[in-house]
């Protein structure tokens, strides 16, 4: 518990300087590994928040494609709605989205980590040399930054090239950007998200900004592109190490199965895991409650493992964090934080199972497990009190 805070301050701490997430460096990784090749049968406890949450996802994907090898396949549930549907599933995720794809790509993309730690170094370094350059040559921060027509009648000081081009990299957040450079941002492996339609993918492309000139403006890293399920596909995934399959609905089940059969057909091991983040790939008014339904579960949605789940519920949470069991949360007042564990279990349980797990743990039905004899006569209770309840 006091190993994952530590790990949790530390990502916050650069949360704050930069883009949203930050990898840890190898040796806390091997760490972390450690922590959580010891959790296997543990239960998982509730995140701290939002970031904690994405921060979290990305360390158990990451866990889980070590333990399973190339061309994994995992899903990430977070839905924090309880039943409120003001919002699309696509958007009120999408927060969460950009920090859990943010810290999945520092865990895992070479090189991205590396990139931004010399960014913030470089950053520093310029402010550091750019004091003492103003101090040589008797500057202000008035004669960098004041407005003309605030000193209109005072001789304006001519800055020296060297204190333009540290003016010019600390704007950027220490990104040297070469404005006669035709070479993009970042050449390396890609993590690529797959879009329900061209239209979130275009607003993804527009408001995400991997390739903005400052690091600070832009909510993902310039190693990750973005396509769309359906249409005319004329990207380049040659160098896709990471895919991500964001709230892929029923109707582009059939594309999303193509798709991901040739990712990793066409990139084999280098294709280091796909996560699929609340996939809504099953609608029965889509794909029916017949064998075509059926068949595309067993391919497609059931061999996916489940590496992080977060539901909120109306008196508490459920949730697991890989390899971590699914556990039952609910509200507390008289707990420390909050929350008690009512119920850890091996895999997910259905709606009406957290229901009534529920209900056993504050008595408004009798619990089977916990039963002894009578089971005829605590079912028809149980039946009764159900019935009064409606």
């Amino acid at each position: 518990m006091l190993f994952r805070k530590a790990i949790f301050l530390f990502y916050s701490a650069l949360l704050a300087t930069g883009i949203e997430g930050f990898a840890p460096s190898t040796h806390q990784s091997l760490q972390n590994t450690k922590l959580f090749s010891s959790a296997y049968g543990m239960p998982t406890e509730l995140p701290d928040s939002l970031d904690d949450s994405a921060i979290l996802a990305a360390q158990g994907c990451s866990l889980y494609a070590q333990d399973a090898g190339s061309m994994g396949r995992c899903r990430v549930d977070f839905d924090t709605s309880i039943g409120d549907e003001t919002y699309t599933t696509l958007k009120s995720s999408t927060e969460f989205m950009q920090k859990f794809v943010t810290a999945l790509c520092y865990e895992m993309i070479p090189g991205v980590q590396e990139m931004r730690q010399n960014e913030m170094m470089a950053l520093v370094q310029a402010k550091a040399e750019l004091k003492q350059v103003m101090d040589e040559e008797g500057l202000t921060y008035e004669d960098l930054y004041g407005d003309d027509e605030d000193n209109e009648g005072v001789e304006k000081k001519e800055l020296s090239p060297r204190v333009l081009e540290l003016k010019a990299l600390i704007e950027n957040g220490g990104r040297k950007i070469d404005p006669d450079s035709t070479e993009p941002l970042w050449t390396g492996p890609k993590a690529r998200i797959y879009f329900p339609d061209e239209g979130s993918a275009a607003l993804a492309r527009r408001d995400w900004k991997p390739n903005a000139a400052n690091p600070e403006d832009a909510t993902v890293p310039p190693c990750v592109e973005f396509s769309s399920c359906g249409g005319v596909q004329l990207q380049d995934i040659s160098q896709d190490q990471l895919v991500f399959f964001f709230c892929p609905r029923a109707s582009e089940a059939e594309f999303v199965e193509e798709a991901l059969l040739k990712s990793e057909e066409q990139l084999g091991d280098n294709l280091k895991l796909t996560v699929f983040v609340n996939p809504l790939l099953v609608d029965m008014g889509v794909t029916g409650f017949g064998m075509a339904g059926r068949m595309l579960r067993e391919r497609l949605i059931d061999p996916l493992v489940p590496t992080y789940y977060l539901r909120t519920l109306a008196w508490g949470a459920l949730t697991r964090l890989y390899p971590s069991q699914f556990t039952v949360w609910q509200e507390d007042e008289n707990s420390d934080d909050g929350y008690r564990m009512i119920k850890a279990m091996d895999r997910l349980p259905s709606n009406p199972e957290v229901e009534d797990i529920y209900d056993y743990e504050n008595g408004n039905a009798q619990d089977p497990e916990k039963s002894q004899g009578f089971g005829l006569l605590n079912a028809i209770g149980d039946f009764a009190n159900g019935m009064m309840r409606l």
